[in-house]
């Protein structure tokens, strides 16, 4: 990452900012030169406001005086870490929806996938590009805005019934054999994507783009991280879900 310290002399945009409320970004990490970069990076279009804490106790009082429209959290905190605090705001119903990007210098699929399975949206691994950071917040807010907006995709009615699986994604119902199954936020929508375009090919870069809203520059190996963890979560209902080699995934009936 390159930063130039004569971009700290850039203005505050709150100073100059017109019309609604900015959006509200908590990023939570005790590496405060890392913090500020990220500040420095979100805020620069004028339409982010960051707001930063160095620990896992300061991010949930941070989100008691005030609920983020989405948090940049990293994994490795004093006090409480970062899946404590992921935990803790999942298992709240004021902050069960709101995003979370997760920050961790851990390079094991393991621990990616702790990250993603307490309920973190998305995961960044450390050192990371700035350009790649704000384009997933950028993204994940453009997301949140379109299902929450007039004419937001998956408002209609649609059941999916297979030999073992039956979801409901009108009713946010997903069971395997007759049991219900909990999915993340982006395990659901993933599900819902592939089974709309059922018996086609969709490439990484296709579900980058229509499930998780990015730009196809940005390269994350998060959607094979996610399809696994759906795999074993679907158990029987899981091997619909191929692989097709060089191409992508494919849900078959």
């Amino acid at each position: 990452m390159q930063y130039s310290p004569e971009s700290t002399s850039v203005s505050d945009p709150r100073m100059t900012a017109r019309g609604p409320a900015r959006t509200h970004v908590l990023v939570v990490d005790d590496e405060q030169d890392i913090a500020g970069l990220i500040k420095h990076g979100l805020e620069k279009g004028g339409d982010i406001e960051v707001e930063i804490v160095a620990t896992g106790d300061g991010a949930l009082k941070a989100v008691n005086d005030r609920t983020p429209d989405l948090i940049v959290l990293d994994l490795n905190l004093p006090v409480l870490s970062g899946l404590e605090v992921c935990r803790i705001l999942r298992s709240r119903p004021n902050t069960a929806s709101v995003p979370i990007i997760m920050l961790t210098a851990r390079t094991s699929e393991s621990d990616r996938v702790t990250g993603l399975d307490v309920g973190a949206d998305d995961y960044i691994i450390k050192p990371f590009s700035l350009r790649e950071l704000a384009a997933r917040v950028r993204a994940v807010l453009r997301r949140g805005r379109t299902e929450h907006g007039n004419g937001a995709r998956g408002t209609e009615a649609f059941v999916y019934r297979g030999k073992h699986l039956v979801a409901d994604f009108d009713a946010v119902a997903i069971s395997v054999n007759g049991e219900a199954i909990r999915l993340t936020r982006r395990e659901f929508e993933l599900l819902r994507y592939l089974v709309e375009n059922r018996n086609r090919v969709l490439s990484r870069d296709r579900l980058l783009e229509r499930v998780w809203g990015y730009d196809r520059f940005v390269e994350t190996r998060s959607v094979d991280v996610h399809v696994g963890r759906l795999r074993g979560k679907l158990r029987e209902a899981g091997r619909q879900i191929e692989t097709v080699v060089g191409l992508g995934y494919r849900f078959v009936e």
